[in-house]
């Protein structure tokens, strides 16, 4: 499997444990979202593209699955997969894992779209910046889903 694209760090804070004692899911979000900043940055498509070109993009859909709790103050790595990418869509994958142990505690899939925000509608990549994210994907798409791509939710028959 090649490596992640971008990885993230951070620390379990107390204003995100819940009544059971651990981190509470809104939060898994939270770290998640944190590390998207980081691989938008990285993919040239963040804040100073949106700033630069009027361009975004809007998470259209999420999965994430719960796999291990998290507790205050233990340090969360996040690894993130750039899944692919096409005239209007990036697809990409969290992973977080308690970094002392290495076990991963939860993961989260995402499709973004390119928004024109004058209009906010979905719209292609400028021919340059689809061009750089055909060769981020080309550099960085893993050889093997991380486990956990492409689940859907439903009851066992």
């Amino acid at each position: 499997m090649s490596s992640p694209i971008v990885k993230y760090e951070d620390v379990v804070r107390p204003e995100w444990i819940d009544s059971n004692g651990h981190m509470n899911l809104a939060y898994y979000v939270v770290v998640f979202d944190l590390a998207t900043d980081k691989l938008y940055a990285a993919l040239g498509i963040g804040d100073a593209y949106r700033e630069a070109t009027g361009y975004s993009c809007f998470t259209a859909e999420t999965h994430t699955v719960y796999e291990r709790e998290v507790r205050i103050g233990e340090r969360l790595l996040v690894h993130t997969w750039l899944l692919g990418a096409d005239t209007k869509r990036v697809h990409y994958f969290h992973e977080l894992f308690h970094a002392e142990s290495g076990e991963r505690s939860a993961v989260q899939e995402l499709m973004a779209l390119h928004i024109d925000m004058r209009v906010r509608r979905v719209a292609p990549f400028p021919e340059e910046q689809r061009a750089a994210l055909e060769h981020a994907v080309a550099r960085y798409a893993p050889v093997q889903p991380p486990k956990g791509t492409g689940r859907r939710i439903a009851m066992p028959k």
